[in-house]
């Protein structure tokens, strides 16, 4: 999602979830009552303001909503209870799965990305790793009508002035034709497309890069990755060099994470500082600045401008490394190994998403209400995982799913002393609500939903059987196996 420098950090929080800092112990206010009488008048107002006057008013009218969206108030004012460690992060973001995905864009898109990295000089595996990592390759587009959440993020709460703007610029975006009205759909925030344009990045750098006459973010494959290879480039991309690389520090170095403070790579090696192999650091940075997302424990990283410019795209350092780090395994066309060479300071790494479905799956074997399995560790998911926790005696009950919790419920073992620090014990589900997050940058309107006590079915999810919960016509909720039916 890109964002203008007044919102970025703001909204990148809320939209996107990526806060690296402890648990906010925050939920989920309740959706507002927004009065229709008082959107209408505003929309009126708007229409004839001066941040609306390059559209016309049949395009005014033709796609103004009739009524606002509660939930996008709710998604603006939600700051998650649970909240990632940067392994966690990267762990969801660059996993084998995206790796393969990428390295099959890489060589269906070819010749595509050889043209774009000509005209921009935007590396092709660079521009891969944004789209991998925004929309996972355009699978992941959102689904929100971006003319009702814009529109109501105009009228209510906070930064109305900003959504006013975004809403103004969504409505030419369609009136160029660039477009069809039926595709304006997003993140609840408004970014939208193969690479999560905002309408005011979209009007000032999108491009048409297949000749159609249109700047085809949604539909066309060639207009997004030009799209993006001319953001970067605006950003101040420098062609021929890397974003970085993993360094080893030496022995009794210190030194505080400060990408901005960049020096020369002469510096840098007068320091001892090498590549992450013991290798010496090479030339081909024209001065980097040090990055230690996990302190100095952790992999550190020497990082030149085109990280910035992978920073510029939405504002985490930990957004920017995924990107590089997608971008280095497309590269190398090897998925064997995600992790860096230096390991997370953790006892308890993060999970891959196919690791997160058979989590999923586990927990709906053994009567929790997540919902679906999609991969994507949510609220549903973590509080499902919470309440196993607390119903087994697992401390801390803290919702995460890493890979102790996977080898527990998965691998079907009880969790030992020597896995969460605590024996197991038998204590009662204590239900609790809690609100579906949506896929990456979309927050889903379904109500909350409670759970019940555990039904009497194995919690085991060895061989073939699979369960789904079914609500019947009565309100009685029941475990069905997949291959029995409804």
């Amino acid at each position: 999602m890109r964002l203008t420098p007044f919102s970025t950090l703001s909204l990148l929080s809320v939209a996107v979830g990526i806060s690296l800092a402890t648990t906010a112990q925050a939920a989920q206010p309740p959706a507002p009552d927004l009065s229709n009488s008082e959107f209408q008048q505003c929309l009126d107002n708007l229409k004839n303001s001066n941040k609306f006057s390059g559209v016309d008013g049949y395009t005014f009218n033709n796609y103004r909503p009739s009524q606002p969206d509660p939930s996008v108030i709710q998604s603006l004012n939600y700051q998650p209870e649970f909240q990632k460690d940067v392994w966690d992060y990267l762990s969801a973001l660059v996993d084998k799965e995206r790796v393969e995905d990428g390295i099959r864009a890489k060589r269906q898109w070819g010749s595509t990305l050889r043209q774009i990295e000509s005209r921009y000089g935007v590396k092709a595996e660079h521009v891969l790793g944004v789209w991998g990592v925004e929309s996972n390759f355009g699978q992941t587009l959102g689904k929100k009508p971006l003319f009702e959440s814009l529109a109501t993020l105009s009228c209510f709460d906070r930064r109305q002035s900003y959504f006013q703007g975004e809403y103004a610029n969504a409505l030419k975006i369609v009136q160029n034709g660039d477009i069809a009205p039926n595709d304006m759909t997003g993140s609840w925030a408004g970014a939208f497309g193969q690479t999560q344009f905002m309408p005011s990045t979209f009007l000032e750098l999108a491009v048409d890069f297949d000749g159609d006459g249109r700047r085809d973010l949604v539909n066309s494959v060639p207009d997004a990755l030009a799209s993006t290879a001319n953001f970067l480039d605006n950003r101040g991309y420098r062609t021929g060099e890397p974003w970085g690389y993993e360094v080893k520090l030496p022995d009794g170095f210190w030194a505080a994470s400060n990408r901005k403070d960049k020096k020369s790579i002469s510096h840098w090696r007068e320091q001892g500082l090498t590549l992450a192999n013991g290798s010496p650091l090479p030339y081909d940075l024209s001065s980097a600045g040090l990055l230690l997302p996990a302190g100095m424990e952790g992999p550190a990283f020497l990082v030149g401008k085109n990280f910035d410019t992978f920073y510029s795209y939405n504002a985490s350092e930990n957004y920017a490394l995924a990107i590089a780090h997608l971008s280095d395994l497309i590269t190398r066309e090897d998925s064997s190994k995600t992790d860096f060479i230096t390991a997370w300071p953790t006892d308890d790494p993060g999970i891959s998403r196919q690791q997160a479905k058979d989590i999923q799956q586990a927990l709906l074997n053994a009567g929790y209400d997540i919902g679906g399995v999609d991969g994507i560790i949510g609220d549903n998911t973590r509080t499902a995982i919470q309440q196993y926790q607390t119903s087994r005696g697992i401390f801390p009950a803290d919702g995460r799913a890493g890979q102790k919790f996977y080898r527990a419920i998965v691998g079907n073992a009880a969790p030992s002393q020597t896995q969460y620090g605590q024996p197991a014990n038998s204590q009662p589900l204590n239900p609790a609500p809690a609100d579906r997050m949506g896929q990456l940058i979309q927050q889903q309107t379904t109500a909350p939903s409670s759970y019940s006590s555990q039904p009497s079915v194995s919690s085991s999810t060895s061989g073939n059987t699979r369960y789904r919960r079914v609500t019947d016509a009565d309100g009685t909720i029941k475990l069905v196996r997949i291959d029995q039916g409804s």
